[in-house]
């Protein structure tokens, strides 16, 4: 079956429901796929539901996100029994974590998304093919002529467009159409960066973690069946880990109490302390002490913000240090299925580890009462649908974002690069490199709040491509900021809006970025829908 759409985007996480929206409000017909049943990616299906960004109340976000945010909370006040005082906050945070100003149920925010999507699909301006992937690419003239994909129930369709946007969690479009891309780390020849590593592997990528959300009912037995490879993960000390298990409240304690490393430098241990109630909320990533405490880390669920008995217990998600897998990428091997399957398998192996072996503060092990919640996750084995992914393959663009634009340590006091071409803007609190599957562990440090530059969403050879996550052009190192949920969106709003201005104005995006005259009218025309292009000159890190 053939679908036709003026934009046809593939894959529905954060950034191909931005970029869907901005087309829709320019008017124009959309076609959307995603691999799994719920839209939202990182926020829904991988269970990552928070933006860590430092200044994201008042600053540093599209209108369009914005009301977005205004959406899931104004969901919470209108469905849910909120205390007096958390629904008088104008920044409620129903699951109170301390890495996040919004952190809420995924199932919430999928409402939210099919609220924001339902008048385009009523007036079958949208069509969306969930649990459809994408499986060859068309191309004719340095052009995509169409894209094949197919459902999980192996129905084929056919999408024709004049634009294809790549929203897909891993970039593949990028490999299917043959379009110039990189993934894995970069070597210092290659992209001059002082951090990077002396030599290239594009199969060293950051871990992927398989998230799952958990409860705590004290005096309950909800430990899972004991997994067959348990003794295999509670056992494995990979070598990024420096010795240390994986499964583990983090490194060994000395004779004084003091983590430390099997080197003997100090180290990090963290604690957990179901049903935790306390005031402590780091937003802003300087209260140190904090990092330790895992139960309202990434808690989704606060008891103290809905009224007395409410909720049982809090809900938290599992995405923490011990379920990074790090065993091999998920794509670039033969393997990659394996690893794919393995990695949920720490994830389960995590979670029996929590009930049964984990070392309490009292002395005991574990916490049988933990609940997984199935429900929450949407899946029948509790686990997300989606394993949540920090690397994607790269586009090679006109431009690539190098470490030496963003980093406090070589921009010193004086901020980012600001880019002439600026289409969004972005903010994370670190250049953030987790463990990855070949040597561990590349420099990372903290970013100034940044701008996304038109000519890296610009591949250097195909003309009606355009990417809208996380796969524009940056390196391993400054993907480690660019990755995150609102810089995402702002990626997704200015291709989806970039893709109907060209259409608009019949021209191409290379034909936009080549001019100074085109770039500045594209950027009134961003302005004028509500998109941040810089940031005030006091918006240091």
């Amino acid at each position: 079956m053939e679908l036709q759409a003026d934009v046809a985007i593939i894959g529905g996480g954060v950034g191909g429901v931005s970029a869907a929206l901005a087309a829709l409000r320019a008017g124009k017909r959309v076609v959307m796929t995603d691999p799994t049943r719920w839209l939202g990616g990182q926020l829904t299906s991988q269970l990552v539901p928070s933006d860590e960004h430092r200044y994201i109340e008042d600053d540093g976000a599209n209108a369009s996100y914005r009301e977005f945010r205004d959406a899931l909370r104004g969901y919470y006040r209108s469905h849910f029994p909120l205390t007096e005082t958390a629904k008088a906050d104008p920044h409620l945070n129903p699951g109170h974590a301390w890495v996040s100003p919004i952190s809420l149920d995924p199932r919430v925010i999928v409402n939210v998304i099919e609220e924001l999507l339902q008048p385009y699909r009523s007036a079958d301006r949208l069509v969306v093919l969930m649990e459809s992937e994408p499986i060859a690419v068309e191309t004719s003239a340095d052009r995509v002529t169409a894209v094949t994909v197919r459902t999980a129930a192996g129905v084929e369709h056919a999408l024709t467009a004049p634009y294809f946007l790549d929203a897909t969690e891993l970039g593949d479009l990028l490999e299917l159409g043959g379009i110039e891309h990189v993934a894995g780390r970069e070597s210092q020849e290659m992209t001059g960066e002082p951090g990077a590593w002396p030599t290239a592997d594009p199969t060293d990528m950051q871990g992927v973690s398989w998230c799952f959300a958990v409860d705590h009912l004290e005096g309950e037995d909800h430990t899972i069946d004991r997994p067959a490879d348990y003794e295999y993960w509670r056992d494995l000390k990979p070598h990024q880990l420096d010795g240390r298990n994986i499964l583990s409240m983090g490194n060994d304690l000395d004779a004084t109490g003091q983590p430390v490393r099997p080197d003997g430098t100090p180290g990090k241990r963290w604690s957990l302390t179901p049903n935790l109630d306390d005031d402590v909320i780091d937003l802003d990533h300087r209260n140190m002490g904090a990092w330790n405490e895992l139960w309202n880390y990434r808690r989704i669920a606060a008891r103290r913000q809905f009224t007395p008995g409410f909720y049982r217990s809090d809900v938290v998600v599992v995405n923490w240090p011990m379920n990074d897998y790090v065993g091999g990428p998920l794509f670039g091997v033969p393997d990659a299925a394996h690893h794919w399957d393995q990695a949920k398998a720490l994830s389960r192996a995590l979670l029996y580890w929590l009930q049964t072996d984990a070392p309490r503060a009292d002395g005991g092990t574990g916490w049988p009462g933990l609940r997984l919640r199935a429900d929450v996750a949407g899946t029948e084995d509790g686990f997300a649908m989606y394993p949540y992914i920090r690397e994607s393959r790269r586009l090679q663009a006109l431009h690539t974002i190098v470490e030496q634009e963003v980093s406090t340590t070589y921009r010193g006091e004086g901020g980012a690069e600001r880019y002439p071409d600026t289409v969004g803007v972005g903010h994370y609190f670190w250049i953030d490199r987790h463990h990855t599957t070949g040597d561990g562990r590349g420099t990372g440090g903290l970013p100034h709040p940044f701008e996304i530059p038109l000519r890296s969403m610009i591949p250097v050879r195909i003309r009606n491509v355009l990417p809208a996550c996380k796969n524009i052009g940056t390196t391993q190192i400054t993907n480690g900021c660019y990755r995150l949920h609102p810089v995402e969106w702002s990626i997704g709003e200015a291709a989806g809006a970039l893709a109907s201005y060209c259409l608009d104005n019949a021209t191409e995006p290379h034909a936009v970025v080549e001019s100074t005259t085109a770039v500045a009218e594209f950027q009134r025309h961003l302005t004028e829908r509500g998109v941040q292009l810089r940031w005030d000159d006091s918006k240091r890190w």
